[in-house]
């Protein structure tokens, strides 16, 4: 039997922007489903299940997790050929990419940036190679390259000594036992006030939100577990975080389980995730604890399920307090769970079992073993 399409290991810079794009991307657009669909796959989670996550048919999954292990984040923009024969050769644009990346400031220039302008211009001059590009097709290559006009920031990395450790933990489990794998996390924090988000109206008269400039009513946190083998979203709001509130979720994913053989459970490294009596209580009742690297949550599996119920439940949104908003989390996880097993998702996948697919593919971006 051919290996399952996997997407290969995210980078912490592929993670952390997936998991921008899917918490703040508009919902629908091409970029939130691609995303959902890379992040969703790099943690371990089924093809079929991801199909059912953003309502696409399995081969168009598939596509898109094989277009990103070849090109990366470049796969969140699909492109169509066309148009007339290229005047600028493949040499050219490396050369203007090397160009625009490169401070002016090196190349004998007394300016600390470029602006189109003064690209073009030097690239017309350059007494290396000159090449003729107005301003507008110079736009056009950086953005094909992923290059934009944007302010400086600083970028948090995973310093985790144990990093790839892990990593491969969490791919073991995933691969080795999706029916016996968990993902759990606190979702939050969550906040009664007006949220804005998208909404079928009429053109120019939008839905008004009303404005809010008192909030007395708190914060409350969502803890979700989502099964890996079952594709069920689960969940209860908390009026904290604390490690009583995790041991007791642990407790209830170990009662779903209630023969001996061990479970596991990818969270992230929230101190409360961690204590000394939930650790104890772990390894006495089989339950293997799989934490995350430090900056790097979005290896949880449960990070991409997190992204509709952010759109459906929060987005557009004005529940006038946490008891409301409560029933309605409860409301769209009993609405998600019951059409996991929608009658084209099922007749997608006995048309996906008679298919035999004679490719092996790779996990994770490793190589293939050499054969001895």
């Amino acid at each position: 039997m051919a290996e399952a399409v996997r997407a290969r290991r995210l980078t912490d810079q592929e993670g952390q922007r997936l998991q921008q794009i899917v918490r703040r991307g508009k919902h629908g657009s091409i970029r939130v489903r691609r995303a959902m669909i890379i992040m969703a796959s790099a943690s371990g989670t089924p093809v079929l299940a991801i199909a059912r996550l953003v309502a696409a048919d399995e081969d168009t999954v598939r596509d898109v997790i094989h277009l990103f292990n070849q090109k990366g984040l470049a796969a969140l923009d699909p492109q169509w050929a066309g148009g007339r024969p290229r005047r600028i050769s493949d040499d050219d644009v490396d050369f203007i990419v090397a160009t625009a990346t490169t401070r002016p400031e090196k190349l004998g220039l007394p300016f600390t940036r470029w602006s189109l302008r003064k690209l073009a211009g030097y690239l017309a001059r350059n007494p290396a190679g000159t090449v003729a590009a107005g301003r507008e097709r110079l736009r056009q290559i950086l953005h094909a390259r992923q290059i934009s006009f944007q302010r400086t920031r600083t970028w948090k990395e995973s310093a985790d000594p144990d990093k790839d450790a892990k990593l491969d933990r969490i791919e073991y489990v995933t691969g080795k036992f999706p029916d016996r794998c968990f993902a759990f996390d606190q979702f939050g924090p969550l906040s009664i006030r007006p949220c804005h988000g998208t909404c079928w109206a009429r053109r120019k008269k939008p839905v008004r939100l009303p404005a809010t400039y008192h909030r007395t009513h708190g914060i409350r946190y969502f803890h979700g577990c989502y099964s890996l083998g079952e594709d069920q979203l689960r969940g209860v709001t908390r009026l904290r975080k604390g490690g009583d509130h995790t041991l007791a979720a642990l407790k209830s994913i170990r009662a779903a389980r209630p023969d001996a053989a061990p479970i596991y459970v990818i969270c992230d490294n929230l101190s409360a995730n961690k204590t000394p009596a939930i650790r104890a209580w772990a390894a006495k009742h089989k339950v293997g604890l799989c934490f995350t690297p430090v900056n790097a949550s979005w290896a949880n599996p449960i990070e991409a399920q997190f992204g509709p119920l952010r759109t459906f439940v929060i987005g557009s949104s004005d529940h006038p307090n946490h008891t409301v908003l409560a029933r309605r989390l409860q409301d769209y996880l009993c609405w998600r769970n019951a059409n996991a097993r929608h009658p084209d998702v099922l007749a997608a996948q006995r048309r996906e079992r008679a298919r035999f697919r004679s490719e092996r593919q790779q996990r994770w971006g490793r190589p293939k073993p050499k054969a001895a």
